[in-house]
């Protein structure tokens, strides 16, 4: 016996036959009424020559400039030359992984490092991978090492100084919060540690500090990053190194990640100061891999656009106006000079980009004249407006006291006959200048160095020998920490003393030249800085 479709047995898989056939025509009209996803294209191209951190591409026709590609072996580079069927490609990894034929994809972005606090305190690469093997890095964003330098309307004027603790630099070269002040000199002059000095002694301020160190050797990192730890700095500073053994195209790029870490400081309201050690290798990076590109030398070998490689760079720093964050960005860029040339093509180019040089002298070096700052050939287009009165006003006439004393002492070695007043102003010359010298890793707080620049300048030290100026000096520093109070509230005040502070200087210091020396006392080899730049 047969039952059909209206049995009851058959009535409730025909109600779901119904809802499920409903169910589909539902879904095929929702389908239809969709868009359609747009298809995803992936542009691939391939390696067609390899060099020592260079790599030819072709296939990527629509790639752009300075756009990051990713090799299948999984390095990265940048696209550096655009040219007709060819990409000319910067490598950021060892050339010895990419193989002739491989894989080449767009990623349709540039270069971006990791930028945040969590930086701070950690040693690290270009890339901004930690090399210390303290584990990864939580940043906070990632930041495009390229950036469009900040217009004019975004800036204000440099008002504040930042106190670099070395007197030669504070009294005659001052440098401001948002400057630029390039460290130019021979090797072996003590550039490096005018700039490591400079770091440890922002342990005073809040300035965050950045040390880039491009094309070093790694144990003169390591010195660094020692120096930093014991005075007490690490913990406020980031230390990125690009060093020699690694690929060009990451010595290419340091500066810029620098840089871009920190702009996002500067954004925050903070004010950073930033390394370039130095900005010669970097040079010389960029040189090889335009040299190895093919791309036509310029003056000294050069291409033409290492003009704008630096001044793209050093053009991000300055002071900031409150619409553009408030904060500051101080550049100290390192330039080696080769026999004393300051009319080399890079050291020029750097002379006119940035607002001011310190330059350290290998006749100072040879004269065992720590730091080797030639005051005649050091110059400070903006700092001297954020100096502080205070001490504007005690190292006004530094300069021209030197700069005498040098004329006569060229002068005194023919053994011409010299008159009473002549060999005083020898003696003061000589006091002074070598009241200017300092130790390696000692930086000095302002009131410290007032209190020496006026003992010297009002003829105390004139009739010491050099060792017991040098003990002298100490004495004074060391009972200058409880009785110069007043000092620091002038400078806190950016006021000028009046006569009754000098008074008292000189009272002072008079009482502690006249009294036994005491245990406080350098020797002639502690205050001379080691003629090494780390």
């Amino acid at each position: 016996m047969t039952h059909g479709p209206s049995d009851p047995e058959n009535q409730p898989q025909a109600h779901a036959e119904l809802h499920s056939a409903e169910q589909f025509e539902a879904w095929r009209k929702s389908l239809l009424a969709t868009p359609a996803p747009a298809p995803v294209l992936t542009e691939v191209g391939k390696v067609t020559e390899v060099g020592d951190g260079v790599a030819v591409v072709t296939g990527l026709a629509r790639a752009l400039a300075d756009e990051l590609l990713a090799f299948e072996c999984g390095v990265q580079g940048i696209v550096l030359d655009l040219e007709p069927g060819r990409l000319g490609v910067i490598l950021l990894g060892p050339s010895e992984l990419i193989t002739l034929g491989e894989d080449v994809r767009r990623t349709r972005k540039v270069v971006s490092v990791p930028v945040g606090s969590a930086l701070l305190g950690r040693v690290i690469d270009a890339m901004g991978h930690p090399r210390d093997g303290l584990g990864t890095i939580s940043a906070v964003a990632e930041a495009s090492i390229e950036a469009e330098a900040p217009g004019i309307l975004s800036r204000s004027a440099i008002f504040r100084p930042l106190a670099t603790g070395i007197k030669a630099i504070d009294a005659a070269v001052p440098v401001g919060l948002g400057q630029r002040q390039l460290i130019i000199g021979d090797r072996q002059t003590g550039k490096t540690s005018i700039a490591i000095d400079t770091i440890l002694n922002q342990a005073r301020s809040d300035v965050i500090c950045i040390y880039c160190a491009v094309g070093q050797r790694g144990d003169a990192v390591s010195h660094v990053i020692d120096a930093l730890k014991k005075g007490g700095m690490m913990a406020r500073s980031i230390v990125m190194s690009a060093g020699d053994e690694e690929a060009p195209g990451l010595a290419y790029i340091a500066p810029y990640s620098a840089m871009a870490m920190a702009e996002y400081f500067s954004d925050q309201g903070e004010d950073v100061l930033v390394i370039f050690d130095d900005l010669t290798h970097h040079a010389q990076s960029y040189r090889e891999l335009s040299l190895l590109l093919r791309r036509p030398p310029g003056r000294e070998a050069f291409p033409g656009d290492i003009f704008y490689v630096h001044a793209r760079l050093l053009e991000r720093a300055g002071q900031f106006n409150q619409e553009a964050g408030g904060g500051s960005i101080t550049a100290l860029p390192v330039v080696e000079t080769q026999a004393e040339n300051l009319s080399a093509y890079i050291p020029t180019n750097l002379i006119s980009i940035t607002d001011g040089q310190i330059y350290l002298s290998p006749r100072l070096v040879r004269k065992n004249q720590f730091p080797a700052v030639d005051l005649g050939l050091s110059v400070s287009r903006v700092g001297g407006k954020a100096q502080s009165r205070t001490l504007r006003e005690v190292a006004g006439n530094l300069r021209v006291t030197l700069s005498q004393f040098e004329e006569l002492e060229d002068f005194a070695r023919f053994g011409t006959r010299l008159d009473d007043a002549t060999r005083a102003r020898l003696a003061r010359g000589t006091a002074v200048r070598t009241a200017l010298r300092q130790g390696e890793r000692d930086p000095m707080p302002a009131a410290e160095q007032l209190v020496v620049l006026i003992a010297a300048m009002e003829g105390l030290f004139d009739a010491l020998s050099e060792q017991q100026l040098i003990d002298a000096i100490a004495r004074i520093r060391a009972v200058g920490k409880d009785r110069f109070e007043f000092i620091d509230e002038r400078i806190s005040e950016n006021k000028a003393l009046n006569e009754e502070d000098r008074k008292r200087i000189m009272t002072i210091a008079h009482t502690v030249l006249s009294a036994s020396p005491a245990t406080h006392t350098l020797s002639v080899h502690e205050v001379s800085r080691h003629g090494s730049d780390a």
